[in-house]
């Protein structure tokens, strides 16, 4: 199992904590992550860190599948890709319909068609076997609609492109998972209880795989969750961090009858915490919300508290690493001795 480290987080201002994301790569992280919701771009970030490491992988986890054009996207991985050496791992998602639409102003659509033509299309680009021409549901490449000229014709690729460069998706829902398994390279779950893998995501991951028809495998596959690493001997107030961004998720995240990740906490066995902590959320009652977030769903899916706390909690990602479940966790958080400790425990 590998460690890779989140690289960017969300705020006023764009910060890189550069000293950081060098320590993990001296420690032998594998690869450090940029993302981007309604502020930063992840593009910048990852050519930034880029920049900076050496050895690390980077990726974006992810790029928002509908603020770009699938050549813009694939323009974007083919020169990360050239500049740093083949370290660029292209992270992709459909977004939530309230930044698709309220920030991004376009249809969220059908988000799992159009992650489906994306790849298909950025996998013709990459592979340059001919000039790029695709109709789907989703996308018309030329473009022949009502307003277009008639002038369009397909083109090739003047760079090219390395047909190898991974793609991976973000996906907790069902569907979402199906899809990752069947184009993709890999899945970002955004939270994971590692004891939970077989009822939570290997069905439909197999399920993908079956659909693909290429005998693709887990073997074959990256799955890449999220895990917040707070070392403290305070545990509570170690939780309270962590707390906040599950409310957020769980309650806020979507409406209430629309909020993928509320399902998925009802699916990890939360299902009467996550009604409350959305009924709270969506009531404004943010703090009360976050007080609501059990402790156990944050010892399911986070490593907190101290020392030895954290050493006999990481048997289980040990084993969910042995059993190709977890190929990387992604690990959020700036403190250096939480990266140390996992090196220790891990590497």
């Amino acid at each position: 199992m590998k460690l890779g480290l989140g690289a960017v987080g969300f705020g006023p201002r764009v910060r890189i904590n550069l000293d950081l994301i060098r320590h993990a790569e001296s420690l032998g992280f594998d690869s450090a992550w940029t993302a981007e919701a309604y502020g930063n771009d992840a593009v910048t970030t990852a050519a930034w860190v880029l920049a900076h490491t050496t050895k690390l992988k980077v990726g974006t986890a992810i790029m928002q599948i509908p603020a770009r054009s699938p050549a813009m996207t694939a323009m974007t991985a083919m020169s990360l890709d050239h500049l740093s050496g083949g370290r660029f791992i292209l992270g992709l998602g459909p977004s939530g319909p309230q930044v698709v639409e309220g920030w991004h102003g376009v249809s969220y659509g059908k988000p799992l068609t159009r992650t489906r033509e994306v790849i298909q299309i950025v996998r013709q680009i990459l592979a340059r076997e001919k000039p790029l021409e695709f109709h789907g549901s989703e996308y018309d490449i030329p473009a022949m609609g009502p307003g277009t000229t008639g002038l369009g014709k397909p083109l090739k690729s003047i760079l090219h492109g390395n047909p190898d460069i991974p793609i991976y998706t973000a996906s907790i829902s069902p569907n979402g998972l199906r899809c990752a398994a069947e184009v993709a390279d890999g899945v970002f779950p955004m939270m994971m209880d590692p004891t939970k893998f077989d009822v939570a995501q290997k069905p439909y991951l197999e399920e993908g795989f079956a659909r693909a028809g290429t005998g693709k495998t887990l073997a074959d596959f990256a799955v890449v969750p999220g895990v917040s690493v707070v070392v403290s001997d305070d545990l509570e107030k170690a939780r309270m961090p962590i707390k906040g961004g599950l409310a957020l998720y769980i309650g806020g995240m979507g409406a209430r009858g629309k909020n993928f990740y509320n399902d998925y906490a009802k699916r990890l066995g939360f299902e009467e915490a996550a009604v409350k902590i959305q009924d709270l959320f969506l009531d404004g009652k943010k703090a009360e919300a976050t007080a609501a977030v059990p402790d156990e769903l944050v010892d399911a899916v986070h490593l907190v508290g101290p020392r030895e706390r954290i050493r006999d909690r990481l048997q289980v990602w040990k084993e969910a690493g042995r059993a190709g479940h977890v190929h990387t966790m992604l690990i959020g958080g700036g403190q250096p001795e939480a990266l140390e400790l996992l090196a220790e425990e891990l590497l």
